[in-house]
């Protein structure tokens, strides 16, 4: 086989190595346009897992790396003049250039050919000139430009400009500090990839990138608008330089930062469709990027070149190598760059958070990516996590999501809600037996709040002919029978009922049955802000006139008269997903040309005559909130700038806190799912409008809750499909954390049941000697 490897940096040289090393017999050649000694970055941080992977892979490379690496598990946080040091983290990191000298004198012991100062050819001379061709020629990638229809990139720029600096002293720990400026904010990441030699003096210290007398990498990282009136866009290299060492003297101490080619430029996230092309194949930042805040640019790389010699050491052709090389790498790539895409917009976003105080600032930057934990930093440094949920107020041995949440007159014992969920279970509107076993165990089940499915305020507002109603004397005196049980057999437990209209999403089937397809018969006539069916089967609705929008502004009064008399603790108005009012207020769905369309205020106004109809009947005392969906997912819709206006203008009628939710309005919304993937919409309302939120939207252990809370994005979270997997959720997850205390109550008749029922052993004495031979 004949292997031409495009691109001499980490990824390409060590993919060249390992091929070569697995098969002597390989013609390897690397290209490399750059002189060998060439590099823009300066230190390399690699993770354990990659280092394992090293060590069974090439045994040679993982001594030599073991022998450069600084090692440190601190990271320090400087905000406001206050630091705090976090622990247990485990980094290892290295010079860039040793990194690559390491590999290519691996790859000249090894027999690979290195090109360096020259061009590789024309991938299609490649391409019929080599068995295999490995594309590592970086985020800008001729190849993959040159194949774009096949590959299907996409690069999207972000909001910050950085700089890739250097400075010749070690860091003792991983540095964050920020500096608030007449200009704004700005940040320095700063780590050590070097150490001073034992045996050096200050004085004999040199200058220059072969110091050997310590030296870290330096990232200066700001907002675009903020490099802008700082004036960095007139400045050249070393002005930009000089300036950013005075930014950050504190931080230095004093000392001079130092360059090599660096410039001001905007991180890009690719990604792409395909990795591979008959014999050519992607590897490393040309195939996909994550940003350099979590550290995973060379660890990607590497890892994708140890994925792709093992799959072609196993697969008997290339074609089943390189596609089973694909389908190994793409979901790990996915989830990092899921995890990288959270820690830069929290990056972007720094602003939001500088008001907090300075150990949840520090919690909140910790667990940004949302790969560190509450729980997983507990056992890295359980000091700094306890001194956390101190400045929290969280009493001593209480796991946030276990401290109590008032809103308006009604204090929640724990941050946990039952998020609304449909049943389809009801006739005529009237919950039943099932509703009363449903919303009974979940309050049985230890959440602060239980809310109901979303309950129509109408018979033509139902989705389907088995939602819930409150617009009968009998539907009441059903959901009067649910709330007395939760408040007898549950104290402590609040229960909320979620009103709503179906608008055009109405007349469906159950569920099961086809989700948002009509019915087949007994269709009822649907009606909207305009008349646009949702999807190619749906019913088209009316446009309401405006006599119709007070009839249906006074069926949700009167709802919310009906619920307060049932003995509802919280009413929540839905906004969200596409029904009624949501309809009025994306501009997808929202056609009109009266006083109800238009402008986002035109399109908020009926949405505010309702909330402000049902707050005039529903009790002073008793909190009203809002679901809103804070994006529509959608070319030419709400974006989540629009999601904080319509959080503030809500809160500006009195609404105690916005239930955040995402999408569901359009049929082909292209959402960007993952772990707590609509949190960041949550966290940003919170901040930017003060007003109360709660999380939605897969968020599934109560690590996260806990991780949520503690970092401030939210002050509730809301769980579903958990729920349904375990009714006593909140219980066991209070079990689980070995929490005892007022934030939750095990029902008398399951106390037996509050400790974790015990298992068959799964360990074995270990031996008591181990014995060399």
């Amino acid at each position: 086989m004949r292997v031409a490897v495009i691109g001499g940096g980490p990824g390409g040289l060590y993919a060249a190595a390992l091929l070569k090393r697995l098969d002597p017999g390989r013609e390897v050649t690397v290209w490399e346009r750059n002189a060998p000694d060439d590099t823009f970055g300066f230190g390399v941080v690699l993770s354990d897992e990659t280092l394992g992977g090293i060590e069974h892979a090439d045994p040679v490379v993982y001594a030599a790396l073991q022998d450069e690496f600084v090692r440190w598990d601190d990271i320090d946080i400087v905000h406001r003049g206050v630091r705090s040091t976090s622990g247990g983290h485990g980094f290892a990191a290295l010079g860039r250039r040793r990194l690559l000298e390491i590999l290519h004198e691996r790859c000249r012991s090894l027999g690979v050919e290195l090109r360096f100062r020259a061009e590789a050819p024309p991938v299609a001379e490649l391409m019929t000139a080599y068995d295999l061709v490995v594309a590592a020629d970086g985020v800008h990638s001729p190849t993959r430009a040159a194949y774009a229809q096949v590959f299907g990139p996409s690069v999207e720029e972000h909001r910050c400009r950085y700089i890739w600096l250097a400075a010749d002293f070690a860091f003792d720990s991983f540095r964050f500090e920020i500096a608030e400026t007449e200009h704004g904010v700005m940040q320095l990441h700063g780590y050590p990839y070097s150490r001073p030699s034992p045996d050096h003096h200050p004085s004999t210290r040199p200058s220059g990138p072969q110091n050997q007398f310590g030296a870290s990498t330096v990232i200066v990282e700001m907002r675009e608008e903020v490099w802008r009136a700082a004036g960095f866009a007139d400045l050249d290299e070393q002005e930009s330089v000089e300036a950013c060492g005075k930014i950050f003297t504190d931080a230095l101490g004093g000392r001079q930062l130092r360059s090599n080619k660096s410039m001001w430029t905007t991180f890009r996230t690719v990604v792409n469709d395909r990795w591979s092309h008959g014999n050519l194949v992607l590897l490393g930042d040309a195939a996909h990027t994550a940003h350099f805040s979590i550290g995973s640019g060379t660890k990607l790389a590497v890892e994708d070149a140890l994925a792709l010699a093992a799959c072609l050491e196993e697969r008997p052709t290339l074609d089943e190598a390189l596609a089973a090389y694909e389908e190994e790498r793409r979901p790990v790539v996915a989830s990092t760059q899921r995890a990288a895409r959270a820690s830069l917009e929290w990056f972007e976003n720094l602003g939001l958070y500088l008001h907090q105080p300075a150990r949840q600032f520090a919690f909140n930057l910790l667990t940004r990516s949302r790969r560190v934990t509450h729980d997983n930093l507990r056992l890295r440094d359980a000091h700094f996590t306890a001194a956390a949920e101190r400045e929290f107020g969280c009493p001593p041995g209480t796991p946030p999501m276990f401290t109590p949440f008032r809103l308006r007159g009604l204090t929640l014992r724990n941050r946990v809600v039952v998020s609304p969920m449909d049943m389809y279970a009801a006739v005529d509107g009237v919950p039943g037996d099932f509703h009363l076993v449903h919303l009974g165990a979940r309050a049985l089940g230890g959440a602060g709040l239980v809310m109901t499915e979303m309950v129509c305020v109408s018979a033509e507002g139902r989705i389907t002919p088995g939602c819930t109603g409150l617009y009968s004397h009998r539907q009441a005196e059903s959901w009067r029978r649910i709330i007395r049980f939760v408040h007898a057999q549950a104290p402590g437990t609040a229960i909320g009922v979620q009103l709503g209209h179906s608008g055009r999403k109405g007349s469906t089937k159950l569920m099961w049955e086809g989700i948002d397809e009509p019915l087949e018969e007994g269709n009822w006539p649907l009606v909207a802000a305009s008349p646009i069916p949702y999807g190619p089967r749906s019913q088209t609705p009316r446009q309401l006139s405006r006599a119709q929008l007070t009839d249906i502004r006074e069926q949700f009064a009167a709802a919310a008269w009906r619920a307060a008399r049932c003995g509802f603790d919280l009413l929540e108005l839905h906004c969200a997903h596409g029904y009624l009012l949501s309809g009025f207020l994306s501009p997808l769905t929202n056609r009109r040309t009266d006083a109800y369309g238009g402008s986002l205020e035109r399109r908020l106004r009926f949405p505010l005559e309702v909330f402000d109809a049902v707050r005039a009947v529903w009790p002073e005392e008793q909190p009203m909130t809002v679901r809103i969906s804070a994006t529509d997912w959608a070319e030419g819709g709400n974006t989540g700038d629009e999601g904080v206006a319509i959080a503030r203008a809500f809160a500006a009628h009195g609404a105690d806190a916005v239930d955040v939710s995402t999408g569901q309005v359009v049929a082909d919304e292209q959402p960007e799912y993952g772990r707590s993937y609509q949190t960041p919409f949550a966290d940003r309302i919170r901040h930017e409008t003060g007003l109360p939120v709660i999380a939605v939207g897969a968020i599934s252990s109560w690590d996260d809750v806990n991780s949520l809370i503690l970092a401030g994005r939210t002050d509730l979270c809301a769980l579903a499909r958990p729920h349904l997997y375990d009714p006593h959720w909140t219980l066991h997850a209070a079990a689980e954390q070995g929490y005892e205390g007022p934030g939750v109550t095990w029902p008398k008749p399951y106390r037996a049941g509050s400790r974790r029922p015990q298992t068959g052993r799964t360990d074995a004495p270990k031996p008591r000697l181990s014995l060399g031979t």
